[in-house]
């Protein structure tokens, strides 16, 4: 095994892999790391500054895999059992992952934690996914042995940091044989904090998916990938380290708390590694790094982002105002807008659902308000259309349906819930009968999104959970979010829109917007100014609330948690500021 220190050059130069390249068409994931071992790619890992300091070939993987399985196998752990394991973005975590999986156990990558919660609120997090799972231990980088050993301790599991375990032996043995029917692993969704799901995956749904994936994105041998995205969330742990063990593709990465201390240096690392050609984000990533380039700087004086081929965005709704900007910044160092490449997935689904076809870039219907809200479209002229950007085809051997509440398939362009099905589709929610039957019919997954079809593409409108109802029409959290946002001093992820009931029983949006101002006559104006925005993009009279700074929750991947925020508010947990009426 190579050292850090002797990490000099990056695992996988394009040109000198002769292995012939296999899209995913493997039985079991173990299978597919066992021929990726044979060629020269692999894993790189980089510091906060993009420097290289492991080079990681899948062969390495493979051999630590394989002595991961046997001291796990020694120390007792059967086919089937849980290794729940806290998924630092690392080689001790790559080869943890296939040791779980060639001992014929199912890894559960569990969350790290985050610069926006305390001690406590990692520990419980952690707990409650641990007595969800029930695994058979918890293992974890050692400098999160306080924390992560405490819940498990509360949890009676036994706890163990990654570091210790290397130092137990390996005795050889015989191996379970795993089959395409059997549970590869268990993946919590990132909202998945008070009542965790679970999802449970085959082998066959996942490399089904991840066959989709370079079908979808028509990957070539010489695809090279970059990624900060953490491997906790079904984004990164399948899109941006599964998949590329499965078609052959070396992968360079930032740690998750690099990028956000450090955006830039996720384009430092694209424009240095000259072969690469793919990389994934959320809106937020793209925005942060459009944000931290001065109008002053030229881009193309540092970066050269002109082989990018496939710039993926997905998990969150996709913003085409942050994806000009990020053109408007990075044009000049080649960067093209036909690169973006949006999709649509969900952890219930492995991950991708639809996937543009590469070279499309955004694309972007305008919808009136009067079809999203369930009002009638013929009435008086709109006063007013919403984005709606196109989320692609259907991946390989997916199909999606638009419904209606009761199930009945919706026709071209009308708006309802949208249900898929395919052989990534789920097997269930662990030991969760009743939350799986509430989401699965005839193997069809409701995936509780709203979206509608044209021509073939999918379209995303938001979550149906999220959606508020007033007088019998619908309006979208994130529309009151984004009209928000255009005023000065705030910005995406300042802002929670959720219903709320009055005392006089009538529904009413509740908007909760994180304030730096510290001036109570500042907070006034600043009160009415938003209730005023709110007014002319809805039309509603809204509940306001300004709330100090870092107050709105976040799911373990960052993103805002609707719901959450609006139950800490109704316990009266997130107190908004006094302010005179």
């Amino acid at each position: 095994m190579k050292t850090d220190m002797e990490a000099t050059a990056p695992a996988g130069t394009p040109t000198t892999d002769t292995l012939p390249r296999r899209f995913a068409d493997f039985q079991t994931l173990g299978e597919a790391l066992d021929y990726a071992a044979s060629g020269v790619r692999g894993l790189n890992f980089h510091d906060a500054r993009g420097t290289l300091v492991r080079a990681y070939s899948y062969a390495e993987v493979r051999e630590d895999a394989l002595a991961q399985a046997r001291r796990l196998i020694a120390a007792g752990v059967h086919p089937q059992e849980r290794i729940a394991l806290v998924a630092e973005t690392g080689p001790e975590f790559a080869s943890l992952f296939f040791g779980v999986i060639y001992a014929g156990a199912w890894p559960v990558p569990l969350p790290l934690p985050t610069s926006f919660g305390g001690r406590e609120a990692y520990v419980e997090q952690l707990r409650v996914q641990l007595s969800s799972c029930d695994p058979r231990m918890l293992i974890f980088p050692p400098e999160l042995a306080q924390m992560a050993g405490e819940a498990a301790r509360v949890a009676g599991v036994e706890g163990i940091d990654w570091a210790e375990f290397a130092e137990r032996p390996a005795p050889e043995t015989a191996l379970p044989q795993a089959n395409g029917d059997d549970i590869a692993y268990l993946q919590y969704s990132s909202g998945s904090t008070r009542f965790p799901h679970g999802v449970a995956i085959t082998h066959h749904a996942l490399l089904n998916n991840l066959a989709a994936h370079s079908h979808g994105m028509a990957l070539v041998d010489t695809d090279r990938c970059v990624s900060w995205l953490p491997w906790y969330h079904d984004m990164g742990l399948v899109g941006c380290f599964l998949s590329p063990v499965a078609n052959q593709v070396s992968t360079d990465y930032l740690k998750t708390e690099d990028f956000a201390r450090r955006p830039l240096a996720w384009l430092d690392l694209i424009s240095r590694n000259t072969g690469t050609t793919l990389s994934y984000s959320p809106t937020f990533g793209y925005d942060i790094c459009a944000r931290r380039m001065s109008s002053q700087t030229k881009a193309s004086d540092r970066f050269d982002l002109s082989r990018w081929r496939v710039a993926g965005n997905g998990a969150d709704m996709i913003r085409p105002d942050v994806m000009q900007s990020f053109v408007d910044a990075f044009g000049d160092a080649g960067f093209q807008a036909s690169a973006f490449l949006p999709s649509y997935g969900l952890a219930e689904a492995t991950l991708a659902v639809s996937i543009m076809p590469p070279g499309e870039g955004i694309q972007v219907e305008l919808v009136e308000e009067t079809e999203l809200s369930g009002g009638d479209r013929h009435g008086d002229r709109p006063q007013r259309f919403r984005a709606i950007v196109n989320c692609g085809k259907p991946v390989r051997d997916m199909v999606v349906e638009i419904r209606e509440e009761d199930g009945t398939p919706l026709p071209e362009r009308a708006i309802g819930k949208v249900w898929c099905k395919g052989p990534s589709v789920m097997v269930g929610y662990f030991r969760d009968e009743a939350a799986t039957e509430a989401c699965m019919a005839d193997g069809w997954l409701d995936t509780g999104d709203m979206g509608y079809m044209s021509e073939g593409y999918v379209y995303i409108v938001g979550r149906a959970k999220d959606m508020i109802i007033v007088n019998g029409r619908n309006h979208w959290p994130q529309d009151i979010e984004w009209a928000v946002e255009q005023l000065p001093g705030f910005k995406a992820g300042d802002i929670a829109a959720f219903a709320i009931t009055t005392p006089g029983g009538e529904e009413t949006p509740a908007v909760l917007v994180q304030c730096r101002a510290s001036d109570d006559a500042e907070r006034q104006r600043l009160r009415e100014e938003i209730r005023e925005r709110v007014r002319a993009v809805t039309g509603m009279n809204c509940v306001i609330e300004l709330v100090p700074p870092r107050t709105l929750p976040r799911t373990s991947s960052g993103k805002l948690s609707r719901a959450k925020a609006r139950n800490l508010y109704l316990n009266g947990e997130i107190k908004p500021y006094d302010i005179a009426a």
